[in-house]
């Protein structure tokens, strides 16, 4: 299943993507689709686990079956949110692919090396991302998210993707001034819509192996990034299992597996430009979807 948000009256609003349309379905349960007690957030969806995904099916199916035109949502004419809106955590997995770690002359790591992001940085597919005033190295970074649907605690790397709803395509825009002004990469990481999330959330079943996935990052139209999920450090079921051997996972957590080379910190430095007002960035995951933001000067 393809679950999406979209905005509607200045609120988030629960889509799911189908062959004919984008199903609204909060309209669709006020229509009497769909058993009672149907999700109309995501969150919800995701915490409900495998019966909120069924009655979600069932209101997408009746939906569809009624005919009513008014329930199926064009796409080209919403405007997308982040694809999880509340996650309690926003993890990321830093220098996660062997080339990119290359490419940044960075040590290969041995562990996972974790960092945070905040719910500011979220942003939708679509949306404009402020290139931040204090910040004149403003990068790319093509990511595979992972999408919490268990609490996960001590649980194995065998048990590990069980706990797991689904994945979505992430951009990872960071501010490389300020993300190597100290150790402490948090600063750059986590100025406003840093994080555009989307367009789709895919459950799990659709997925099939995360670590077998296309990763492409296109910037005004020429290619940057273009690697496989294969090529990670530390693979998903890992990275899931270690950070849950110090952490709570919850349902709606989201983890930011990394990003592979062809970043502009990787240039050399006579090379590198960076982000610019105007500049048009689409990256995209396989199965996931593509997610297309312009950057503007902030106001």
């Amino acid at each position: 299943m393809k679950l999406l948000t979209f905005i509607r009256d200045g609120q988030n609003a629960l889509g799911v993507k189908t062959e004919q349309g984008v199903v609204d379905i909060a309209a669709a349960v006020s229509a009497g689709f769909g058993p009672q007690g149907t999700p109309t957030d995501v969150m919800d969806v995701i915490s409900g686990g495998q019966s909120a995904v069924a009655a979600l099916q069932q209101t997408v199916d009746q939906a569809i079956a009624s005919d009513k035109q008014e329930l199926i949502l064009d796409e080209s004419n919403i405007t997308f949110g982040p694809s999880v809106t509340k996650p309690s955590k926003i993890i990321c997995v830093g220098l996660n692919y062997r080339k990119h770690a290359e490419e940044t002359k960075a040590e290969i790591p041995t562990t996972p090396i974790l960092f945070n992001k905040f719910s500011n940085t979220l942003t939708g597919h679509g949306h404009d991302i402020p290139l931040p005033r204090t910040s004149q190295q403003v990068d790319y970074e093509v990511e595979l998210t992972i999408v919490m649907g268990k609490k996960a605690k001590y649980v194995s790397r065998e048990d590990a993707l069980s706990h797991v709803f689904g994945y979505s395509t992430v951009n990872d825009v960071s501010a490389r001034d300020l993300q190597l002004r100290t150790q402490q990469w948090l600063l750059g990481k986590s100025c406003d819509s840093f994080s555009p999330l989307g367009p789709y959330l895919v459950s799990a079943d659709e997925v099939g192996n995360p670590n077998d996935l296309q990763l492409t990052c296109i910037v005004n139209g020429e290619e940057r990034q273009n690697s496989n999920t294969s090529d990670m450090i530390f693979h998903c079921d890992e990275i899931v299992s270690y950070i849950s051997q110090h952490m709570t996972l919850e349902p709606g957590d989201i983890i930011l597996t990394g990003t592979p080379f062809g970043v502009i910190l990787g240039y050399p430095k006579d090379q590198r430009v960076y982000l610019k007002d105007g500049d048009i960035v689409t990256v995209e995951v396989e199965k996931l979807g593509a997610c297309t933001n312009r950057f503007v000067n902030e106001a």
